[in-house]
């Protein structure tokens, strides 16, 4: 997923909570204390709706941003206003035709399939745990426990999530925590553990440290 949050005709939201969390990470953790400077006014911004940001997920895997992005802007050829019932009548093959994998299409007619037949309950996520949300959402193909934690930081606004297999949270603790050695899952947690309740803000603050050499 391309942390950047670069979206086609964005409907865009910012945590109520953010300044709130910045104030109380640089207070307890050092490395944020001199990090969160760096970027300034820079915020996570959430994203549009649910079924587009499954479904931009889903495009975006295993592939470059550049390339998600392309690949996205073909499938709005297709799907322009990305809902499931546009999705479900433009079919596997017109999916195809803008690029899609076999996989991916059947994936995203699959989400489709859910989405209309109300076997995912998306009126419901806000009040619902993260974890309920996430077990509800592993159930549809394609969706791994790394997509519906994406999905609960940039559509819900979680603030306390913690992607464990995240690649660029692993990156960004080993580069600024342990000089770079690697990292396990007990050190992840050690350091996020300073983090409480705010991890979903810190996170997004290693992401953002992968971004430039910082001074």
């Amino acid at each position: 997923m391309n942390k950047n949050n670069i979206v086609r005709n964005p409907a865009l939201h910012v945590p109520d909570y953010w300044e709130n969390a910045k104030l109380e990470l640089m207070k307890r953790d050092r490395i944020l204390r001199k990090l969160i400077p760096h970027f300034g006014d820079l915020y996570l911004l959430g994203r549009d709706d649910p079924f587009t940001t499954l479904t931009r997920s889903i495009i975006a895997q295993q592939i470059s941003g550049a390339s998600a992005n392309a690949l996205w802007e073909k499938y709005l050829g297709v799907c322009s206003k990305s809902t499931p019932n546009e999705v479900l009548s433009a079919g596997k093959d017109r999916l195809l035709s803008c690029g899609l994998s076999k996989r991916k299409a059947d994936y995203i007619l699959d989400l489709a399939g859910h989405f209309k037949d109300g076997s995912v309950h998306v009126d419901n996520w806000v009040d619902m745990s993260d974890e309920a949300v996430i077990a509800e959402l592993v159930q549809i193909r394609g969706i791994s426990r790394w997509t519906a934690e994406m999905f609960l930081i940039f559509n819900l606004l979680r603030p306390n999530i913690l992607p464990l297999d995240d690649a660029g949270l692993i990156s960004g603790i080993s580069k600024n925590y342990f000089s770079g050695e690697p990292v396990s899952r007990i050190d992840i947690r050690e350091v996020a553990a300073n983090w409480e309740p705010w991890r979903t803000v810190a996170t997004w603050y290693m992401w953002r440290s992968l971004d430039e050499k910082l001074a």
